[in-house]
């Protein structure tokens, strides 16, 4: 579904339906799956339609037929940390700002998982994954230095970005053109690459777990998605 501000629609009881998205969000600290599709319509709070309210029963729905469901964290689990990048530039239909997502993995276990729509408008795909993937940076320096109060010393922390501009842009200052926009502050994933903090690789947008935080999938990538993410049936 692509919600927008509705105009002409009919608008509906606020205090329901923001009750209804408020108990959603306090589910996604549990469930990334539904993180994506509970934060659109949160967007719509100040004036919430019929086409909006749908939407959230929409997901109540899916949560009711994925009771089974639960984030897997193994015992003896690795601790090999890499992170999962990705922008979907423009996507939001009312001012066409972009959203970002990070996934956190330690071996197989989800450890966090974040999204945000950029607070500016990104005037190309070059900037807006170049925001995302610094936004990446900040989060694989985090857990580093975590580690390292547990006595535990990582070498790069890999972090998984499936636009091949922004993996050259990390390594090359000399593209002016397509970097000339880009503010000050996010070329601190250019200086963590040199010193080898962090590492940047590619991977196919198929693959790209955070991708399921960027946009809505159809059934057979999103099933895929989620069960990259560590959604596992439950055992009793």
């Amino acid at each position: 579904m692509k919600l927008t501000k509705d105009v002409e629609g009919e608008s509906v009881d606020n205090t329901k339906d923001r009750g209804m998205i408020g108990s959603l969000l306090y589910l996604t600290a549990s469930r990334p799956d539904i993180m994506f599709s509970v934060c659109l319509c949160a967007r719509f709070q100040e004036d919430l339609k019929i086409s909006h309210l749908e939407a959230v029963k929409r997901i109540f729905r899916y949560v009711k037929g994925t009771m089974h469901l639960g984030l897997l964290y193994p015992k003896g689990s690795s601790i090999e940390t890499i992170v999962y990048a990705d922008s979907d530039h423009m996507g939001h239909y009312v001012d066409r700002k972009s959203t970002s997502s990070i996934c956190t993995f330690m071996g197989c276990c989800l450890t966090s998982w974040f999204l945000k729509k950029q607070t500016t408008l990104a005037i190309s795909i070059t900037k807006a994954e170049y925001v995302r993937v610094e936004k990446a940076c900040q989060q694989a320096l985090w857990m580093k230095q975590t580690l390292v109060d547990y006595g535990i010393r990582l070498d790069d922390i890999p972090i998984m970005c499936d636009n091949k501009g922004v993996i050259d842009l990390s390594k090359n200052p000399v593209q002016y053109s397509r970097t000339k926009h880009i503010e000050i502050r996010h070329h601190l994933l250019r200086d963590n690459v040199q010193k080898g903090n962090i590492s940047i690789e590619k991977v196919s947008s198929e693959d790209n777990i955070a991708d399921i935080l960027t946009k809505p999938h159809k059934r057979e990538p999103f099933n895929y998605l989620h069960l990259g993410l560590g959604m596992m049936e439950q055992i009793d």
